[in-house]
């Protein structure tokens, strides 16, 4: 065999540049998104409004345990919050400016149906169609959730909440009501935001509202009443529609990551993903209980009707996920399950909440996991984003370099999403302002627009003008 020439070398780099594994490494290169994404901000009611004693507003649960001592950081609450009950019109404006499509918010169910049962509140509703009104002046889609953990206290007090089966068909009346009066102008609606926080934190581990440690078979059985409330309100909400609307759920769905990116951590995590949300999103995406979550729950296993899960798994026509931190997953071939979740080691890198572990990933497994395990074709990342110190500078700016770096990595797996052709469709990024953070109440900022507390005053923050730019442009700065 002669030596190889220069023209020899050439032809090999040309092959060596159209390999699989180089058309593979292309094809993961991330792209703009389309101009059809929808770009958005959300927020919640508890959270942001305030006002909780105008217009015929009654008590959720969350005012009786932000008001309880001890449960809440330095006692604060959410009487005031943000106060966009009132500064509405001013909060639109910067969603405007940011260039925003769409705005994802919750309406107040005591806000509306101030005992959660009976006759609804005019002056609640109202401010609703308010808000829809200036948001539609403005250019704005409105997305509406129906509920995000602002249970009328009223409720709980004479149902015991969602232990009840009474809890979900009122959500049902609920939903139906909302449905009636705005879906002339609202076309697309989330049922029911985050299931495991208002169901497992608030009636099992006590850290949410109502602030509960129930044992695991009332907890089973409340779960079960949670995806029932979140059927009824599907059908509810179809059933009442002025107009043709687009309905979904958001979920906080732990998404499975696989610790390496090949065929057998691939496999486990998807085989995680379904097994692990068992009692929500995979209830209501198959209208089933898998049998490993019946067989681990075993005496404690919720009991329920073969036309429970019929309502429980009406076709959805997109999936919401709140998408913050990953769960690792790895392949075991010693376990029954096929896969191991990986604990977090200590020196895994979090944000300003312990809790929030980086995990980039996530915004793009979500999707595919989506689609590739129950064919979902519509996906919103409905939650996204993350606290931060945001020390006010000498200049009175806020420059959450922490927070852009964040954005900037997660956007940039949304991008891979989309360029692979997974069916991710639009981002909301959490939160529009700072608010009243739960647990944290106001020691924890989310928001990319620094809220004084004191004065209201609204000032963007360095990833407010990221947000901005990365909108503007149709692909990450």
């Amino acid at each position: 065999m002669s030596d190889p020439t220069r023209r020899d070398f050439a032809k090999l780099a040309a092959a060596l540049s159209v390999s699989p594994s180089a058309q593979a490494a292309a094809a993961r290169q991330p792209s703009q998104f389309p101009d059809s994404f929808v770009w958005g901000c959300a927020t919640a009611s508890y959270q942001v409004e305030g006002a909780v004693h105008d217009d015929g507003r009654k008590p959720s649960v969350w005012d009786t345990f932000s008001h309880t001592p001890g449960h809440v950081a330095m006692d604060h609450n959410g009487d005031v919050a943000a106060d966009h009950y009132h500064r509405y019109k001013d909060d639109i404006q910067l969603l405007k400016w940011l260039g925003v499509k769409a705005y994802r918010f919750s309406i107040a169910w005591p806000r509306v149906v101030p005992d959660g049962s009976g006759q609804p509140n005019e002056r609640g509703i109202a401010f609703y169609e308010r808000l829809v009104d200036e948001l539609l002046a403005n250019g704005i889609q409105p997305y509406c959730t129906l509920f995000h953990w602002d249970l009328p206290q009223s409720l709980e007090d004479r149902f015991g909440g969602w232990r009840s089966r009474e809890t979900a068909k009122y959500f049902g009346d609920y939903a139906a009501f909302v449905s009636g009066r705005l879906s002339d102008r609202i076309g697309h609606f989330f049922t029911i935001n985050e299931f495991s926080c208002f169901t497992d934190d608030g009636y099992r581990w006590g850290g949410k509202a109502p602030g509960l440690r129930l044992p695991m078979r009332e907890v089973c059985q409340l779960r079960h009443h949670a995806v029932l409330a979140h059927g009824l309100a599907v059908a509810a909400l179809r059933a009442n529609a002025r107009k043709p609307i687009r309905v979904g759920l958001a979920e906080n769905a732990p998404i499975c990551v696989p610790v390496i990116e090949t065929e057998e951590h691939i496999a486990a995590a998807r085989k995680a993903q379904r097994e692990i949300n068992a009692p929500f999103l995979t209830a209501v995406l198959e209208g089933k209980y898998v049998d490993s979550y019946l067989n681990e729950m075993g005496k404690d296993a919720p009991q329920f009707t073969s036309e429970d899960m019929k309502t429980i798994g009406a076709p959805l026509d997109f999936v919401g996920l709140n998408c913050y931190y990953p769960y690792n997953v790895r392949a075991d071939r010693q376990s029954p399950a096929g896969y191991a979740v990986v604990q977090h080691p200590s020196s895994y890198p979090h944000m300003s909440s312990d809790w929030l572990y980086i995990g980039p990933q996530i915004l793009y497994w979500g999707p595919r996991h989506l689609s590739e395990i129950w064919g979902v074709k519509d996906v919103f990342i409905t939650e996204n984003g993350c606290s931060a110190a945001d020390p006010r500078s000498p200049d009175g700016a806020v420059y959450d370099t922490d927070r852009v770096m964040f954005l900037r990595n997660y956007l940039t797996q949304a991008q891979r999403a989309v360029a692979e052709g997974w069916p991710l469709r639009g981002y909301f990024l959490w939160s529009l302002i700072d608010n009243f953070e739960w647990a944290d109440g106001y020691l924890k900022r989310f928001g990319i627009v620094y809220v004084n507390y004191e004065t209201q005053e609204r000032i963007p923050k360095l990833s407010a003008h990221f947000y901005r730019e990365t909108i503007a442009r149709g692909g990450v700065v």
